[in-house]
């Protein structure tokens, strides 16, 4: 009774976490109707810098050290991850944008496997083949190749393997505080580069990591509040789902954001997805539940 309990809360966490970080998508897209994916990236991982710095405050960081680069390569994909995500959901449906970036377990498996030297199952090599098929329903590139959107949306899911495939190893090293830190720092000053920068560079092709700040007004404000709450809160949530129920339940159930993501874009005018795509969406789901399964 008491696992089944403890299975119950798991779940219910996640779902929680997967409806806010819908719901978040839903604010990233709004907002980017008024600035920048660099400026909206900028905010929400400013919110996150304070969070931390306040909780380091509060109870001060023990560890070993020792893996700088490590660190900063965590901090930068992870960045570079989440400027291509949001870009894509200024651009693209919601549904799309999250799906792309759920393909992550899917990369985190072979990037694992190729550096950490993990054993992959054939359940797992499986899944890897499924969720490329999936990456190419939704894609389907044309005689000229992928889209632009396309290509973003696959270095969301790559980025972000890359980032997890960091953590594994940086754990060993570092309070867990100071690796979400990474992140959040090189999410908040390297836009403050990049702001300066585009006062130089004028190429359109590149807005996705260029874009000059404006100072939010009015409803701009609740909206990059919102999204900054709403990220915390759904990170929150899943760090409680996974303590309460294994990772490969958890790690199935996380899926149902992408369900979320859809009904959510919907109201913002979003389309259903196509026939072909659907079919994608639903292959991505089954590889990601394969692989955390697998784990």
């Amino acid at each position: 009774m008491k696992r089944i309990k403890e299975l119950n809360s798991g779940v219910k966490y996640m779902l929680i976490a997967s409806f806010s970080f819908a719901i978040m998508g839903a604010f990233v897209k709004l907002a980017s109707e008024h600035m920048s994916s660099l400026e909206v990236v900028f905010f929400r991982n400013l919110f996150g810098v304070l969070l931390i710095g306040y909780a380091v405050y509060k109870k001060p960081m023990t560890h070993i050290g020792g893996k700088p680069l490590l660190l900063f390569f965590r901090g930068f994909m992870g960045f570079s991850a989440l400027l291509a995500y949001f870009y894509n959901i200024a651009n693209i449906p919601l549904g799309d944008a999250v799906t792309f970036s759920k393909t992550a377990p899917i990369f985190t498996a072979i990037f694992a496997w190729f550096f950490l030297k993990e054993k992959l199952s054939a359940s797992a090599w499986l899944a890897v083949f499924i969720g490329f098929g999936g990456i190419l329903l939704i894609t389907q590139p044309s005689a000229m190749g992928f889209t632009k959107y396309d290509l973003l949306g696959i270095f969301s899911g790559v980025g972000a393997a890359l980032a997890y495939t960091s953590v594994r190893e940086l754990r060993n090293y570092y309070d867990t505080r100071v690796i979400v830190l990474s992140f959040t720092l090189v999410g908040t000053i390297g836009p403050i580069f990049l702001f300066i920068l585009s006062e130089y560079i004028q190429m359109p092709e590149l807005d996705f990591i260029l874009g000059k700040f404006v100072m939010p007004s009015g409803i701009v404000w609740l909206y990059v509040i919102a999204l900054g709450a709403l990220g915390t809160l759904s990170q929150y949530f899943m760090t409680k789902a996974y303590g309460e129920t294994k990772a490969g339940i958890v790690g199935a159930v996380s899926y149902t954001n992408i369900v979320f993501a859809i009904l959510v874009g919907l109201l913002l005018g979003d389309s259903l997805p196509n026939i072909t795509t659907s079919f994608g969406i639903a292959l991505i789901v089954i590889a990601g539940i394969m692989v955390a399964r697998a784990k």
